[in-house]
């Protein structure tokens, strides 16, 4: 059964490569949407198996999305990943510290995306 991933970002060319990259993976089950709220929505009646989230969004940015989504039982144990291209290394820790499972840097590399996708679901998926 294909994983699911969840690819949240507001601008519409990247979540467009990201999702076009993710899906030639033949592993993955690939939906996007463009906010933050969508993304509640979205994980709550889908269930994805991890979420790919952007952290400079208008309206609801990415640490509050992931908040909302820990708040919900429906979606507390689905694992976020932060893309984002403030990767120093204090912006990377406060980010796990919030609870985002890892953090891909921002512009990605279409074409190693879904590797990296793929070594964050094996590291949830491995010993805890």
């Amino acid at each position: 059964m294909p994983a699911r991933i969840l690819y949240v970002d507001d601008e519409n060319d990247i979540r467009e490569i990201a999702q076009m990259s993710l899906e030639l993976d033949l592993e993955f089950e690939v939906q996007s949407c463009p906010s933050g709220i969508e993304a509640l929505t979205n994980a709550a009646d889908w269930q994805p198996d991890l979420i790919l989230l952007d952290v400079m969004m208008p309206d609801m940015d990415g640490p509050e999305t992931l908040r909302r989504l820990a708040d919900s039982p429906l979606t507390a144990s689905i694992p976020v990943v932060f893309i984002t291209a403030r990767t120093q290394t204090h912006e990377v820790q406060r980010y796990l510290a919030m609870g985002a499972v890892g953090v891909i840097a921002k512009p990605f590399d279409p074409l190693a995306l879904a590797g990296e996708v793929r070594k964050l679901l094996l590291q949830r998926d491995g010993p805890a």
